[in-house]
């Protein structure tokens, strides 16, 4: 193993904005050899960009973030300073920073050295690359906690909204693992895509208005679950659901946020946050209304997927890969919300 470096390539965020306004590229930022109890050196081969990273960097205003720091939060690399922990160095491992973290520490996914709690982190499994293993995990985790909140049963059926998504493509794979039937949403070019992930059912969504379509055609027996993918910012989907929503059911959201932008879709934010907050007996929607977030035994949650890919339960599904010195240009191509699949970072470009 070579001898680490003390400083090193990283992409920063250094004022809030679009990603070309707000990044910067940085051939000397300080690699952070100094660790707490608990934290890891991971030399970084692979990241994959997340909506949630552009979008804090955009709309969240700059005296909110932490400034600078390095960007993103899914990544795939080699352990190089064990600091006592479980790890031994050269393990092969992935793993991911979370906002919090990354705004605390100013750690972040996009760079060649990153110091993380190595409870972040399980090893990778032989059978996944690292440029497949960067993208899987807040990805993975929101699908697995969606269906564990929801309490999927084999048998059941679910509805996702947004198959072709990152969160739905794992939503699918961890149903169909679990023996439920899985119903899914997306552009006719993604129909063959998601049948060879298991879809039973497919929709697509560029024909029909999926409040009125599933009205007028209501599954029987109605869906158990609703997992909206895409973070729909409109709320008819889930007012409407009672038609096609079991009593039982639960309608799981990865959160509506606007795609435009604030000022475009605010109002229908805020008819989403009416009507999840009416009360039923004020004429609210009556089903229930959940929102996916990360937390809890994150460590389980990573070990739970870890399993699965070893298996082959779970595939990873990636979208395109970008050298580290065009990740602006990986931002655009996530932008364009037609990605089917993680868009990931190649840091190092000697891995595979």
């Amino acid at each position: 193993m070579s001898a680490i470096p003390d400083v090193q390539n990283a992409w920063i965020v250094t004022r809030a904005g679009v990603p070309s306004k707000a990044l910067q590229f940085k051939a000397d930022w300080p690699v952070p050899k100094k660790l707490a109890k608990g934290e890891v050196l991971v030399k970084v081969h692979a990241a994959a960009l997340n909506p949630v990273g552009y979008k804090i960097m955009q709309w969240m205003p700059g005296f909110m973030q932490k400034i600078p720091r390095i960007a993103e939060h899914d990544l795939a690399g080699e352990i190089v300073d064990a600091n006592g922990t479980g790890f031994t160095n050269g393990d092969q491992v992935f793993g991911w920073i979370s906002a919090e973290l990354n705004g605390k520490t100013g750690q972040g996914a996009l760079a060649q050295y990153v110091r993380m709690p190595a409870d972040h982190l399980v090893v990778r499994p032989p059978n996944i690359s690292p440029v497949e293993a960067s993208g899987v995990t807040l990805t993975g985790q929101t699908a697995y906690l969606a269906l564990d909140m929801a309490k999927l049963e084999a048998g059941q059926t679910i509805f996702v909204n947004g198959g072709s998504t990152a969160v739905g493509t794992y939503a699918i794979q961890l149903a169909k693992a679990a023996g439920a039937k899985v119903v899914a949403t997306a552009s006719e070019k993604n129909e063959e895509f998601l049948r060879t992930l298991g879809v039973d059912e497919f929709i697509d969504y560029t024909k029909v208005n999926l409040a009125e379509y599933l009205t007028k055609n209501p599954p029987s027996p109605k869906y158990h679950v609703i997992l909206d993918a895409v973070g729909l910012i409109n709320p008819s989907l889930y007012t409407s659901s009672e038609a096609y929503l079991a009593p039982n059911g639960v309608f799981m959201s990865t959160g509506p946020l606007p795609q435009k932008g604030w000022i475009a879709e605010f109002g229908d934010f805020i008819r989403t946050v009416t009507a999840i907050l009416r009360p039923k007996f004020l004429g609210g929607t009556k089903r229930r209304y959940s929102v996916v977030l990360l937390g809890g035994n994150i460590r389980a949650a990573l070990e739970t997927l870890q399993k699965y890919l070893a298996d082959g339960s779970v595939k990873p599904m990636v979208d395109s890969v970008f050298a580290f010195e065009d990740a602006l240009k990986a931002y655009e191509r996530i932008k364009t919300h037609r990605a089917t699949g993680k868009v990931v970072v190649k840091v190092d470009p000697a891995i595979n």
